[in-house]
């Protein structure tokens, strides 16, 4: 589950943030965010009991856990910025998978039609099947039902990153020179110098966006077995899981950057800095758009439970919220359809697509999602 929720989409925009901030500062900072990403996601851990680590009473969720160590209104605070937070997720994904499905369609027009073709395509429609596709996974009743989602989702997000990286490194080697600077872009040939600031800041945006998992932690933790004490597993977990994700990282970025220089794409699988060989990034951008119906779901989960519980809580004796109708699937356990759920997931899903459609800014959103959610 860590791996799936940390590397994400954020990986695709690692070599534009390096390229921001250069070959000194852009290391550092990737450094300085897994201490920072770990540092604080130990003492999260220690939350998940309240008193004693071991028999002390349990905080299922995040918010469960800052009622019992914050309460009154720091409740509502970190509530808000949660789960705005976990929307905007859901809107960055639906983002950036239709922009890796535009990808796949561009780069076999580009390998018909040469490189110097207009190859537009909408991403309109594309954003519409993944909303349909989260519609139909958004039915699986529970976060740990998804387990098989996310090992998949896992698997896929190694598989884009390592071409990512192998494309760098390639590109390296190919042209036998490592690109860039110690300063990152420079100011007067490239961008003002407000440019260059305001980029600094997102591309630090970028990167706390690929680290950040610590809305999800408690939720992640509540999935694991005790004894040992909770806390002592999910701090080794999330120690292997980050250093893993940080070596990741610091290729991707470097070699990107490396391969590019200042020039390195906002998205290093889209961007069309590689055209060839145009089969590889076709199976980059499928694996990206697979990875990204399951984290949807892993980021999703926390906020519908949220819902379906106050729901509940606020109309015990609705038979639409509470009744659970069985439907049969020849050789598995029956499905159970739930009216509200139905409803209220679809309709969640939809807004997230419209809103979507409306804003197709890859690295932009990126860059706000990764600051919020640093923040509590």
């Amino acid at each position: 589950h860590i791996i799936t929720a940390v590397i994400g989409s954020g990986v695709l925009s690692l070599a534009w943030a390096t390229a921001q901030l250069g070959w000194v500062a852009g290391p550092t900072v990737l450094l300085l965010f897994f201490f920072v990403t770990y540092y604080t996601s130990a003492l999260l851990s220690d939350c998940y009991r309240t008193g004693d680590p071991v028999t002390g009473k349990r905080n299922y969720t995040y918010m469960d856990a800052v009622r019992a160590n914050l309460g009154g209104f720091q409740v509502k605070i970190c509530g808000v910025i949660q789960y705005a937070n976990l929307f905007g997720v859901a809107i960055g994904y639906t983002i950036a998978a239709s922009i890796s499905m535009v990808a796949v369609n561009r780069s076999n027009c580009f390998h018909k039609q040469g490189h110097r073709a207009a190859c537009n395509v909408s991403s309109t429609p594309y954003m519409i099947i993944f909303g349909v596709m989260e519609i139909i996974f958004s039915q699986i009743p529970d976060f740990d039902q998804i387990s098989w989602l996310s090992i998949v989702a896992a698997v896929m997000s190694f598989t884009y990153s390592t071409i990512g990286l192998g494309l760098g490194v390639a590109q390296v080697a190919e042209t036998g020179k490592i690109e860039g600077s110690l300063t990152g872009i420079s100011i007067g040939t490239e961008v003002t110098e407000m440019q260059k600031i305001w980029r600094s800041f997102q591309a630090l945006g970028a990167i706390a966006f690929a680290y950040s998992y610590s809305l999800i932690l408690i939720e992640i933790q509540d999935t694991l077995k005790s004894p040992p004490a909770e806390a002592k597993t999910m701090k080794r977990a999330t120690l292997i899981s980050v250093a893993v994700t940080t070596v990741f990282y610091m290729l991707c970025g470097c070699f990107g950057y490396a391969a590019f220089g200042d020039q390195s794409p906002g998205n290093l699988l889209t961007g069309f800095g590689f055209y060839n060989p145009y089969w590889l990034l076709d199976i980059a951008n499928v694996a990206i758009v697979v990875h990204l119906v399951g984290a949807y779901q892993v980021y999703c989960q926390p906020l519908f439970a949220f819902v379906e519980k106050t729901a509940t809580e606020w109309y015990p004796d609705s038979k639409i919220i509470t009744k659970e109708i069985d439907v049969p699937i020849p050789g598995f356990k029956p499905f159970k359809l739930n009216l509200f759920r139905l409803v209220w997931r679809t309709i969640f899903v939809i807004i997230t697509t419209v809103i979507s459609m409306l804003m197709p800014f890859f690295n932009d959103v990126v860059g706000i999602l990764g600051a919020f959610g640093f923040w509590p």
